[in-house]
């Protein structure tokens, strides 16, 4: 799971995979501004079937913490 949402940070982002790892910061290691931010939490529901509420998208600010909240809300 964590190499398909690592794919999808990369694409939206423009970013190498390779740069991408659990403990990254959208905005400070990665460079996302919070439209970056928007666009991944949407593709990211589109892509695993699943809706992060405002108050949940709010709260993740890592990979990490995307990931954990992914296998959360998802049968995978």
């Amino acid at each position: 799971m964590f190499d398909k949402i690592k794919s999808i940070i990369a694409d939206q982002l423009g970013l190498d995979a390779s740069e991408i790892t659990m403990e990254s910061s959208f905005v400070d290691d990665l460079g996302a501004d919070s439209l970056d931010i928007v666009e991944l939490i949407m593709a990211l529901e589109e892509e695993f079937e699943i809706e992060f509420p405002d108050e949940d998208a709010e709260k993740v600010s890592t990979v990490g913490d995307v990931v954990t909240y992914i296998k959360a809300h998802t049968e995978e």
